[in-house]
């Protein structure tokens, strides 16, 4: 009898072969939806952005009254972050993203009954309270099916909701607004928010349907799949420092990592809540022109984030690969403002601040999960997240104050800008051995 042995570095290639495609199976199965679903989060928070456009005329509210409705969102949001998580954690990703987007779903839709300053803050508030707990559950929910060196691809197309709501976004909201204008009796910021929401809830019931909670609940893996999968899981957990909740709080680099976010969400919304009302500012007036302006900065940054992805998950590189985006987003902002406003240069400008803002924050959430673990990742990223997005209260509101105050965003871009730096910088200041994986 003969028997063939296999060069060795033949072996591990079938191995490598193997995982590749047991992962790309998960990838399938999870990513489409989660994308969606994270599509439709993102937008429902800030089509607000764009109901604005009308908004603001219709109800005869102040520049400084849209900067603190659109930000009292993250009141709600940081308040119920980490509970909201910590739920998740114990009961499921199912049932508890589920309900998160059939909440939030139905409370976006009553936005289009807003008619004072103080039903646009509550409803606002509450948006915040049902999102909780979304985007750090489904970065949790990654980690319980991929490994720390596959981590920063997937995050990153995970991610890519954020610009593809844009994209897909921009010109829908600007064709709401000029076609069902009017329509019924009702203001086209009124269907804005009542037709944006319909998808959130119906995704919610998918989600209940669809999705599984872990490795083990994988019908279409096989078992040795199933085996060599949580393995990988396994392997990674080992290296991991805490893994109680309280460990979480305790951890100082919890709280520097907090920190950097902070800055880059700054950014995020910063450009989320006003880069429709700067492509105005440039001399656009039609709102559906506005729509697909404001696509082409999202578009352009779908690809350099995957771009990007792959090369940290390469190199096993981390910090530069959020610091140099988050520079160049700064860079951007501040270039946008230095010459007088032409809708070309303001689009330039923009989506080289949009191309870096949301690159670097893709990548930085391959950051908490290298030193996090079990209740602990879902304390910490949750804490992360909470902290961090208060940013999405402050920026607007500082933006929309500092227009009131002096005619132009240019000081509040400015603001945004060194908000960046500094989160890069803090990055940098972290040691390669904590988290380079």
């Amino acid at each position: 009898m003969t028997t063939t042995t296999l060069p060795r570095g033949a072996a591990a290639h079938a191995g490598t072969a193997a995982e590749d495609a047991a992962y790309a199976r998960v990838t399938w199965r999870l990513l489409p939806l989660l994308f969606l679903c994270y599509v439709a989060a993102y937008l429902d928070r800030v089509n607000v952005g764009f109901a604005k456009l009308q908004m603001l005329n219709d109800l005869k509210f102040s520049e400084s009254i849209y900067g603190l409705g659109a930000g009292i969102f993250f009141i709600g949001y940081f308040i119920f972050e980490v509970p909201s998580n910590l739920m998740l954690h114990r009961f499921g990703a199912r049932k508890w993203i589920a309900r998160i987007m059939i909440s939030w779903g139905v409370i976006s839709g009553c936005m289009m009954f807003v008619q004072t300053p103080t039903s646009f803050y509550i409803l606002r508030f509450f948006l915040g309270v049902a999102e909780a707990g979304f985007f750090p559950g489904i970065i949790l929910y990654l980690t319980y099916w991929y490994p720390a060196a596959r981590r920063a691809k997937v995050t990153s197309l995970f991610m890519t909701g954020i610009p593809m709501a844009g994209v897909i976004g921009g010109p829908l909201s600007g064709w709401i607004l000029t076609a069902f204008d009017g329509a019924q009796g009702m203001a086209g910021w009124k269907w804005l928010f009542l037709l944006e929401a319909i998808p959130s809830v119906l995704l919610g019931v998918v989600v209940l349907v669809a999705l599984k909670d872990k490795i083990a609940d994988a019908g279409w893996l096989s078992a040795d799949e199933k085996k060599m999968l949580q393995s990988n899981i396994d392997a990674d957990g080992a290296h991991i420092e805490d893994h109680s909740a309280s460990g979480a709080f305790r951890n100082p680099k919890v709280w520097v990592l907090s920190a950097a976010y902070f800055g880059f969400i700054m950014g995020l919304y910063g450009v989320g809540f006003w880069l429709p009302s700067l492509v105005k500012a440039s001399g656009v007036a039609n709102t559906t022109t506005i729509g697909f302006l404001v696509a082409i900065p999202y578009a352009a940054a779908v690809g350099c984030m995957i771009w990007t992805s792959r090369h940290s998950d390469r190199t096993g590189e981390r910090r530069w690969h959020i610091a140099i985006p988050a520079i160049a987003g700064a860079v951007g902002l501040v270039a946008s403002t230095l010459v007088p406003q032409t809708p070309l240069w303001a689009i330039v400008t923009l989506t080289i601040a949009t191309m870096g803002i949301l690159t670097g924050l893709a990548q930085f959430w391959c950051l908490p999960p290298a030193f996090l673990g079990g209740a602990a990742a879902a304390a910490g990223i949750a804490l992360i997240n909470s902290v961090g997005n208060l940013a999405g209260f402050v920026s607007p509101f500082i933006v929309g104050w500092i227009k009131d105050v002096t005619g132009s965003t240019n000081n509040g871009l400015f603001v945004i800008a060194a908000s960046l730096i500094v989160g890069g910088a803090i990055v940098l200041s972290m040691s390669k051995r904590v988290v380079n994986r």
